[in-house]
């Protein structure tokens, strides 16, 4: 699960990041659809190891872009794009550099920028910076970590020859890395894969979102439109991964089921979790301005995201009951928490005032306070219950000419109802889809 959350927490942000940032980059042209990116995990046992990773991958950016300058070259001299992958397919680095000299005049090492040819390193390092100044006028200077980027011919190189930092956190670079295998570094790759014939849930929750939600003047203790934001992003995903087949989301969380049979990228955990909460991060940025029209994005927002395997469609069942269970409560303790706010109350008076209090005792609480029977019943379903994604049938009624006929379609839709109760499940069989097992919803029970 660290690990899982690790490398979401990391991907989601990169993704938010380069959603904020396109307008900088790409001033004159529209971000068309959200972008998404997968990711993976290589533990490295040794210091030899990272920079052995390093140095392959630094190796695959040349001979990538390499191969990938020679195409387009020749696709822009009037190659159509098949016969150009075929005279490249099996040459060298060297015959590839002679096509580009004798054929388009281009001194691969000199004419090609560093950050096509070796990529990017990215990387803090410590530097001396002024404070303040002594009443003398003298500067007081303290060190502080600044992040830099660097576009080296060889990471080798730099990292013995410039990075103090590096050298005093990770040690020398050894220099005769050349002799490492790919397949060896590939080997420390985390690949782990899930559990086959198994209901997938990735469940993915906002990261440090109670600041977030502060920061931007969230309402309390329910804010619909970023509920509606947050419900947005979950259709959103299901349209982009035909594999899941159902999302349960309240507050900032939200549970993605993809179907038993699912291969979406091999069922390795990283990708999908990965690609799943890129895609949710970059929807959720960029849909911003939609639900918040009068609101900045003060920062990137990001989630983290995990797998879990569930081998039936009971165990399933219980799971989404749990987290509509988990909805309830904590919108009831919510709500009469922040009415005790708005009364008078400090927070701590609140929490203290709330310790121990039972369902039936939050309600008269709550009657009390707003002078209403039966409050908590009177909030939006959205509220209580949380929301639920899923494909559905929409029957339109259109005139062919020949007189009105029904014409059906399956979209995504997005309802607050009662997913504890096998009625729901019954309703929309199709869902879960267990009928060709001889299994029958009828047979599902919550033990929540």
């Amino acid at each position: 699960m660290l690990c899982s959350k690790i490398h979401s927490l990391i991907v989601s942000f990169f993704t938010s990041v380069y959603v904020v940032k396109w307008k900088t980059f790409f001033p004159q042209k529209d971000l068309r659809y959200a972008p998404s990116l997968r990711s993976r995990v290589t533990c490295c046992a040794s210091v030899e190891v990272l920079q052995a990773y390093l140095v392959w991958r630094q190796f695959e950016c040349h001979l990538n872009n390499q191969h990938d300058t020679c195409l387009w070259q020749l696709i822009k001299s009037g190659k159509p794009a098949k016969e150009a992958k075929e005279m490249l397919k099996g040459s060298h680095k060297q015959v590839k550099n002679e096509l580009l000299y004798q054929c388009f005049n281009i001194n691969y090492k000199k004419d090609i920028p560093e950050i096509f040819r070796q990529g990017t390193c990215v990387l803090k390092t410590e530097v001396e910076d002024i404070v303040k100044y002594k009443d003398d006028g003298c500067p007081v200077k303290r060190p502080r970590r600044k992040v830099i980027t660097v576009h080296s011919e060889n990471i080798a190189s730099f990292w013995n020859d410039d990075q103090l930092c590096l050298l005093k956190e990770l040690g020398q670079f050894t220099e005769d890395l050349n002799k490492t295998k790919p397949d060896y570094v590939k080997s420390f790759q985390y690949e782990s894969r899930l559990m086959p014939s198994t209901w997938i849930v990735i469940r993915i929750d906002g990261c440090h979102f109670h600041r977030f939600s502060e920061v931007h003047e969230f309402e309390k203790p329910n804010d619909a439109q970023a509920l509606n934001l947050m419900n947005s992003c979950a259709a959103g995903a299901l349209e982009e991964f035909k594999d899941i087949i159902f999302a349960y989301g309240v507050s900032d969380e939200y549970s993605f089921v993809l179907k038993k049979e699912s291969q979406l990228y091999g069922r390795h955990a990283s990708e999908i979790v990965s690609a799943v909460v890129s895609f949710f991060s970059s929807l959720y940025t960029m849909k911003w301005n939609e639900f918040f029209p009068h609101k900045e994005l003060k920062y990137p927002p990001y989630f983290d995201g995990r797998a879990v395997c569930y081998p039936s469609c009971e165990i399933l069942l219980d799971y989404l009951a749990w987290r509509q269970v988990d909805c309830h409560i904590n919108n009831q303790y919510n709500t009469c928490f922040w009415m005790l706010v708005k009364s008078g109350k400090s927070k701590s008076e609140a929490q203290n005032y709330l310790k121990g209090t039972q369902t039936q005792e939050k309600n008269e609480l709550l009657d009390q306070l707003s002078g209403i029977v039966n409050y908590y019943h009177t909030l939006p379903p959205m509220f209580c219950q949380g929301s639920s994604v899923y494909w559905d049938r929409e029957t339109k009624i259109v005139d062919n000419g020949e007189g009105s006929a029904g014409k059906s379609r399956k979209i995504v839709v997005v309802k607050h109802c009662n997913i504890i109760e096998t009625s729901f499940w019954q309703a929309h069989p199709d869902i879960l889809d267990e009928k060709h097992n001889g299994f029958t919803l009828l047979s599902c029970s919550t033990s929540v």
